[in-house]
């Protein structure tokens, strides 16, 4: 899988930034990277337990997971590529 996580907002006149991506990227590896990467989705991962791991319902969890943790007023979209050409996205619509 090949995650994107893309954020859209007023840019903070103080920092030049959206969002730190520092920040973001940590917040991506403890989520969801530390979480998913090299586990059995159905067995290892609480959300999956009674949740089908396709691509869809992987990228609306990660949604859900990152969303707790961002400024309100920030667009969130998750891109989930299984392939180059088999991907989903979501926006929380």
């Amino acid at each position: 899988y090949e995650l994107i996580v893309s954020l859209t907002g007023e840019i903070d006149k103080e920092t030049g930034y959206v969002y730190d991506l520092g920040i973001l990227r940590n917040i991506i590896k403890s989520e969801i990277e530390d979480c998913f990467d090299h586990k059995n989705l159905n067995i290892e991962v609480p959300e999956f337990k009674t949740l089908n791991p396709t691509a869809e319902n992987i990228c609306v969890v990660t949604y859900n997971k990152l969303r707790k943790h961002l400024p309100q007023q920030l667009d969130l979209e998750i891109v989930l590529y299984e392939t180059p050409r088999n991907f989903v996205s979501y926006s929380g619509k």
